[in-house]
């Protein structure tokens, strides 16, 4: 496995502050470079990768370095939907073992929560989360990772990787019920409408796939325990070796609890079977406590949400559990010393989205 990227002063390993990303599910980069007329060797270089990052699929960035790879990629090729065409190209096999362990599964619900419980052996700084509700299955992402560039092209892209996921598990025809963007409405939605085939719901609080938990039960024809067993053998030693330390896990769990409602420090410990007081000696063992985290957290979502949407200032408020926006505001003006309207004014993506 290399660590390959960005030369000069930047080059060499991403540090653990920076989270990782194995290439695999950005496979495609090079190929789609090359589908829209451009040539992806000095693409890749202008932006300061090595074109052999490419060649094996374990190789590692760092959530930013690829956040500056989207951004480039997007903005050289003018292709607003750069993001969506990567992840329509990524295959199950894109996420190593654990995409075999979730192709070896007996149903379709195993495999995704396989899929889920594992990515964070391959992706730091994101999350991947399936919620089901109301006979609905919510399988969504979020890149929790600060700062990182082009999250909408991202996120677009793992959304298009989950729907193609589901159509090698379940059918090539299979459709979602609805798309959710956490991003405004884009000028030229065409292509998203013919990729997904569904409802898009832009300005969401999440990014999410929506579909009816009936396909949890599907059955796959390739279901083997035998392989399921030595393979989870396998993963179980890289979580030993490789994984996230607690405050990290936390982050990754946060983000969809805030969203959903359950975001106190109760709550939290409650769905690591713990108490509260030792979810805290726990972060405090990691140099942290509940309270950082909650916050930096709240400040990452709210950051997306005003740069990416155009939800409203009491939406946002309400997404995160504030009383009122009021309340909101003094919350963000203590995290960036400014208010989010003016935050707003000053971040908001010119983004290709909306180019």
């Amino acid at each position: 496995m290399r660590h390959l990227g960005v030369p000069g002063p930047r080059a060499g390993r991403p540090s653990p502050e920076e989270g990782t990303v194995r290439i695999g599910s950005s496979l495609a980069v090079p190929a789609v470079l090359r589908s829209l007329g451009a040539d992806p060797a000095a693409v890749l270089a202008e932006a300061g990768f090595d074109e052999r990052l490419f060649d094996d699929p374990d190789n590692l960035i760092s959530n930013t370095a690829r956040g500056r790879l989207f951004s480039h990629c997007a903005a050289t090729t003018g292709c607003a939907h750069f993001g969506l065409l990567v992840g329509q190209r990524t295959p199950l096999s894109a996420f190593g073992l654990v995409g075999l362990l979730a192709k070896y599964a007996p149903d379709v619900g195993t495999a995704l929560r396989g899929l889920v419980s594992g990515l964070h052996l391959h992706v730091r700084g994101t999350t991947t989360a399936l919620e089901i509700k109301d006979g609905w299955a919510v399988m969504s992402y979020a890149v929790h990772h600060p700062h990182v560039e082009a999250i909408d092209q991202i996120s677009d892209g793992a959304l298009a990787a989950m729907v193609n996921i589901m159509r090698g598990l379940c059918d090539p025809a299979w459709k979602p019920a609805e798309v959710w963007f956490a991003h405004r409405e884009p000028q030229d939605v065409g292509p998203l409408r013919r990729y997904f085939q569904a409802p898009l719901i832009f300005d969401a609080e999440q990014f999410a796939v929506v579909f009816s938990d009936d396909w949890l039960r599907w059955p796959l024809p390739e279901a083997d325990a035998e392989a399921r067993r030595m393979l989870q053998k396998q993963i179980d030693s890289l979580e030993a070796r490789h994984g996230d330390d607690f405050a990290e896990q936390l982050r990754g769990l946060l983000r969809t609890a805030l969203l959903t409602g359950h975001g106190n420090a109760d709550q939290v410990a409650a769905l690591f079977s713990v108490h509260s007081r030792t979810l805290n000696r726990r972060l405090n063992a990691c140099g942290t406590s509940f309270h950082q985290v909650r916050d930096q957290t709240c400040f990452e979502i709210a950051r997306q949400m005003l740069e990416l949407s155009n939800l409203e200032m009491t939406q946002i408020a309400a997404a995160l559990d504030y009383a009122d926006a009021s309340a909101f505001t003094r919350a963000f003006r203590r995290w960036s010393g400014t208010t989010p309207a003016r935050w707003r004014e000053q971040h908001r993506a010119g983004a290709l989205l909306t180019a």
